[in-house]
């Protein structure tokens, strides 16, 4: 049986937003908490920089100017939430370029299960702005790479951040190729996710929107994703599924109001396997804002979706 991979790159660490919920806490306790588990047995890589081609495929040249420019200068505000330091930028790159370099191992046959852990998270980012604790969205930078550079022919996205994705469903907002799937709180922020949105033009019905009140936990996400994106990936039959894995719908997060246990993700991991069957799955980190949740949560996650 084939390792699991797991790219990660210590620049992590160097996205300086200040006083703020996305902090490198979240990935020094994550990683604390694998290297007391024996990495699970990963095959633990370095992730490399994303290229400027691999991000303005999804990104415009005018937002990867700004965020570069900004970084540069020293750092500021892109929004209120949204903060960059000097170390942002590498940061990012390496965060885009660790989803990039799971795909590759994973449509190249060398995995069948791999994981990003970086910050910052992606998936608010859109086309032409940073958004949301995000500057790219690095599942988009990752299911575009393997629909244009290796050749995959259909990707399912499947969201579970207590956030609506809504930087991955306005990149693929018309794309019949990349199926796109959200199961988060609403109404929340960012305010889109609503269950009509499903996508326009030729890629009308590849979007899924699956929202949840305040309050729900695993029962709720549970039937989300093992029946409801269960039924439109029979459907679909993609050939890599990507998941953008936010574990801020817990019970103990501090910037939601649902309640998913440790127990439900680990559900999660198991109910994404049973519908990949042999298909590859990799796991791009989103939100989780409590430490120590998010730590346990992914570690039952990760093993529960098994390799």
């Amino acid at each position: 049986m084939v390792a699991p991979v797991l790219f990660h790159h210590p620049s992590s660490l160097d996205h300086d937003n200040g006083q703020h919920p996305e902090n490198a806490t979240r990935i020094t306790t994550l990683m604390a908490g694998l290297e007391a588990e024996d990495m699970l047995g990963f095959d633990v890589r370095s992730s490399p920089p994303a290229s400027r081609e691999q991000i303005e495929a999804v990104h415009s040249a005018r937002l990867f100017t700004q965020i570069e420019q900004l970084c540069v200068a020293g750092g500021g505000s892109l929004d209120p939430d949204t903060a960059v330091s000097p170390g942002s930028w590498e940061a990012a790159l390496r965060a885009s370029g660790g989803a990039v370099a799971m795909v590759q191992e994973l449509v190249g046959g060398e995995a069948g299960t791999a994981f990003s852990i970086h910050r910052p998270p992606g998936h608010h980012a859109e086309i032409d702005r940073a958004m949301g604790f995000c500057l790219f969205n690095h599942i988009a930078v990752a299911a575009q790479h393997a629909v244009s550079a290796l050749g995959v022919e259909r990707v399912a996205i499947v969201d579970f951040d207590v956030h609506h994705g809504n930087g991955t469903q306005e990149i693929f907002w018309e794309r019949p190729d990349v199926h796109f799937c959200s199961v988060h709180q609403f109404p929340f922020y960012p305010g889109t996710g609503a269950a009509g949105e499903r996508g326009g033009g030729l890629g009308a019905g590849a979007t899924l929107n699956l929202p949840v009140a305040s309050g729900a936990g695993d029962g709720e996400f549970l039937e989300a994703v093992a029946d409801r994106w269960a039924s439109a990936m029979d459907a679909f039959q993609p050939q890599l599924i990507l998941v953008s894995a936010g574990f801020d719908a817990h019970s103990d997060d501090p910037l939601a109001s649902c309640t998913v246990t440790d127990g439900g993700f680990a559900a999660l991991g198991a109910a994404i396997r049973s519908v990949a069957g042999t298909t590859p799955v990799g796991v791009v980190l989103e939100g989780g804002y409590d430490a120590q949740a998010l730590t346990r949560s992914f570690i039952g996650f990760a093993e529960a979706l098994g390799s």
